[in-house]
């Protein structure tokens, strides 16, 4: 049985690709296969803790009762309105 082949052709004018290049080739030889394989893992786990932690938070903030949060009423100065009224007064 042959083993499966990948092959990856960055397009170099993409930035994505270029950095994903850039650490590929960083990687020492003989270690490529297993960098890859590691990476593939982390973002399937990644992306399962995140539907997880949002399916999570999702549940909880239903459970959470929501009320509106009161504004106090902000009264206007008394000297705001002797303001006012000195500029009513000159018309």
């Amino acid at each position: 049985m042959s083993r499966p082949l990948f092959m990856f052709r960055p397009n170099l004018q993409n930035e994505d690709h270029r950095r994903a290049w850039a650490l590929l080739q960083a990687v020492p030889e003989g270690q490529k296969s297993a960098f890859l394989v590691k990476a593939i893992l982390d973002s399937a786990r990644q992306d399962a803790l995140e539907s997880t932690l949002r399916r999570i938070l999702r549940e909880e903030l239903q459970a959470v009762p929501s009320q509106p949060v009161q504004q106090p009423e902000e009264a206007i100065p008394p000297e705001m309105l002797g303001f006012l009224n000195t500029l009513m007064d000159d018309e």
